[in-house]
């Protein structure tokens, strides 16, 4: 990578259609050679667990509980309809033939994108590394994404 020519994006909203944009420029900028940077932060984590149960005390699992992470959980951030939304827009994106979310993330992955959990948000949430997709980076610290972000053309908070 040149130096200053990577992306560097900041997801800390866990809502489908903000994942969605996340990734489309995240395999849009890999796609065109740039070293990207993809830091998952609070409710944005969601995209890059399991989907099982988290926490270990009681407002840890409560966490994990109400706010179940995986990808495939992820709902609209309107008309989400207790569900109902998640499934519909899966629904209408199978039927147009756009890709899901689970696909892009895999697109990000093949193309190299890293996916870095932040390490706060982890300890905070109670989630462990055993709770986050395999692919994923070690997690790390605003000071390792700011690092990243320096060395990047573009920086975006989604």
């Amino acid at each position: 990578m040149a130096k200053d020519d990577g992306v560097t994006i900041i997801v800390f909203s866990g809502e489908m259609d903000k994942v969605f944009a996340a990734f489309s420029i995240a395999i849009g900028a890999a796609a065109a050679g740039k070293e990207t940077n993809m830091f998952f932060t609070f409710w944005g984590m969601k995209a890059i667990q399991k989907g099982n149960l988290t926490g270990q005390g009681f407002f840890g699992r409560m966490i994990g509980l109400l706010n179940r992470g995986g990808i495939n959980r992820i709902g609209p951030s309107r008309f989400n309809f207790g569900g109902i939304g998640r499934w519909m827009f899966k629904y209408m994106m199978k039927s147009h033939k756009v890709t899901l979310l689970e696909e892009m993330r895999q697109t990000a992955i093949d193309l190299g994108v890293k996916l870095l959990p932040c390490v706060a948000s982890m300890q905070i949430m109670e989630i462990n590394e055993d709770n986050l997709i395999d692919e994923v980076e070690k997690s790390c610290g605003v000071a390792t994404m700011l690092e990243k972000a320096f060395h990047s053309k573009a920086t975006l908070f989604i």
